[in-house]
């Protein structure tokens, strides 16, 4: 074969693998983009570029799978229902003591179910994982009870206040999952 011949196909061969290659590399983009939906985007934003962004929220799911996630008892699930709805009545009075109540119960609530819980950003990026939709909420919640309970309690903003716990409430009924397995057993 003449040499152009074989120039052309490995031209051909280079134009294969590099097309294969962006093709597995965009499926791979578009299924963190649909497993992390608005967090994919926010966490790409966050960094200095689209590579590093994915490195991270593959990392995240690997750590999260690693973890011993699970549901809540029946028993667990109702004690921490019931202690919600007393959260959420101690708001009328007690604004700023009630929303540091709620970010407290969502901790109790995420270790029982295998979350570690240590620290903030870590919480929230392993929630990310599994409750893409609101761990947004959680983070702006998080940040309105760090705000407002450390301020006087008497210039603590309602409203705020409020929006913290409608987006405390919004994941805690996502971490309120129950095993009913032995329920259905019996």
């Amino acid at each position: 074969m003449d040499a152009w011949v074989w120039v052309v196909i490995a031209a051909v061969v280079v134009l294969g693998a590099v097309a294969i290659w962006w093709s597995m590399r965009a499926s791979r983009t578009r299924a963190l983009q649909g497993r992390f939906g608005p967090e994919y985007d926010r966490t790409v934003a966050g960094t200095s570029n689209r590579s590093q962004a994915e490195a991270d929220l593959r990392a995240r799911q690997e750590r999260v799978e690693q973890l011993d996630l699970r549901p809540l008892s029946r028993s667990d699930h109702d004690r921490f229902a019931a202690e919600w709805t007393k959260v959420q009545a101690e708001f009328v009075d007690r604004p700023v003591e009630a929303v540091a109540d709620a970010d407290r119960l969502i901790q109790d609530v995420m270790q029982q179910r295998g979350y570690p819980v240590a620290d903030f950003d870590r919480r929230a990026a392993d929630l990310s994982v599994e409750h893409p939709t609101v761990v947004e909420n959680y983070r702006s919640a998080h940040s309105i009870a760090v705000k407002e309970t450390h301020e006087d309690g008497d210039d603590a903003d309602t409203e705020a206040l409020r929006k913290a716990m409608v987006h405390y409430r919004s994941l805690f009924e996502e971490l309120l999952v129950v095993d009913d397995s032995d329920a259905r057993r019996n």
